[in-house]
Parts: C-alpha cells; structure tokens; sequence
C-alpha cells in the first residue's frame, strides 16, 4: 500500500478546472494507474481525498495499492519545473504498526447518508438515498460507523463539553459541500451525480487493528470515487491541524 500526497498548484488554469469537478479529480486519479485493483469489496482499492490549509492550499492525498505515477497531473495541475511533483510513501509499515488502544487524530471526508421511505407510500417501496444534512445527525452517522471501522471517536471530559446536544466527543464537522456534476459534457440531465459530503476531524481510539486498516484501505462509506471514504491518521497534536500522516513523522 501506498500514500501518496500531491499539491495541486492553484495559480494555474489546469488546477482551478480539475479542482472544479470531483469526476476530473477522479479521472486523473484512475490515470495515475496502468490497471487499476478490482473493487470486489474484500481487497484494497484506490482512495483520493481534497484537502485545504489554511491558505486555501489544495493537496490532494490517494492511498492506492500500487505506486501512482502523477506526472499527467504534474503538467496539468503542478509544478512542471520542480522535482519532485509528488510524494509517495510505503503505507503497509505504517498500517502494521497500530495497535489495539492507541489514540490519533483522524481526518475523514465521507458522504453520510441515511435510506428513508415517506410514510404515504405503500409498504414495499424502496427506500431512497437521503443526505444528512445537519452536524448533529452527521456525527450520528459517523459514531455509527466505529463498531465496523474498529475504533471509538475519544469522548472529551465532562468539564470541557459545552451545553448543547453532540459536544461529547473529540470530533468536528466542517465543510459540509453539496456537490452536483455531470459524468460527461452535454449528458442529459438524468445523468447527474449529486451528493454531500463533509469532512470530519477528531480523535479516536482503535478498538480492532484488523477492522481499522480494513476501513483506511477500503473506505468508509458512500461515494468513494468522488473523494469520500478515505480515513487518515496523524500523531495527536492539541493545536496543530490534522493532516494526513507519512511514514517518518513528516507530514
């Protein structure tokens, strides 16, 4: 396995197209590999995330069982003239190394979702895939996912939370971004994708190491094409932002 982070460079024309799309985004990123793993569900596929500093710097992360090579986007999105234009780390050590018990800051960006039916309609109807769209009901979402991921989101201690509902964890949910596209140009309007999705920070603590790299390796929920699933983890660190971590230390 390996992850691999690229800076996208936002002063050029290529960068701002590609960022304005996740379907260009996942494009150059199935392009970075001559084959691409089957997503059969029980083996590692590729991941791709989007995140922004706080100079609205964009890089974009992938954890992908094979070396990507990026030099199309290099061209298109990068620093031609510089060397290197991306950085891929050896990611299985780094899985093999956690350890039941210990605690990381986290970094999600998924697409919590929930099937729901309407009560009018007639018994049998299938349900429809609905956004969650508040906090509140997000967080809810993503405690759900813990058993399954093999962790527990660390609860904060009682003097530290404040007094509305769903301040009980070391978690933060931020840039929640309806997303609406066309897979290709001029494609008739049933043809959209919409989805939300939003990003989570927190803490968490691993309960199972073989369910945990199962979910940093395979993603954790819906619309893992379009940059949602991919979970990462840095050292905990009070106030520095949660990044993803490489091997080494080095972010």
């Amino acid at each position: 396995m390996y992850l691999t982070r690229f800076r996208i460079n936002g002063a050029r024309s290529g960068a701002r197209r590609l960022l304005s799309s996740p379907h260009r985004v996942h494009g150059a990123v199935n392009a970075a590999f001559p084959e691409l793993p089957h997503r059969d569900g029980d083996r590692p596929r590729v991941l791709w995330r989007l995140d922004h500093d706080q100079q609205s710097r964009a890089s974009l992360f992938v954890v992908s069982p094979d070396r990507p090579d990026f030099t199309h986007l290099v061209e298109q999105a990068g620093w031609p003239t510089l060397e290197p234009g991306w950085q891929s780390y050896a990611y299985t050590e780094f899985l093999d190394a956690l350890a039941p018990g210990d605690i990381w800051a986290f970094r999600l960006t998924a697409n919590p979702v929930r099937h729901t039916r309407r009560e009018k309609d007639p018994v049998g109807t299938p349900t429809k895939r609905t956004a969650h769209r508040t906090p509140a009901h997000q967080k809810a979402w993503l405690l759900k996912q813990q058993d399954r991921g093999g962790f527990e989101v660390v609860e904060k201690p009682k003097e530290r939370r404040l007094l509305e509902y769903g301040d009980e964890h070391e978690l933060v949910v931020r840039d929640h971004s309806p997303s609406r596209f066309r897979r290709e140009p001029g494609a008739a309007v049933g043809n959209d994708v919409r989805f939300t999705q939003v990003t989570f920070d927190g803490r968490l603590r691993i309960t199972d190491v073989a369910k945990l790299r199962t979910a940093m390796t395979q993603g954790i929920g819906k619309a893992k094409a379009y940059g949602c699933g991919l979970l990462t983890l840095a050292p905990v660190a009070p106030v520095a932002p949660v990044q993803a971590v490489v091997p080494g230390g080095r972010r």
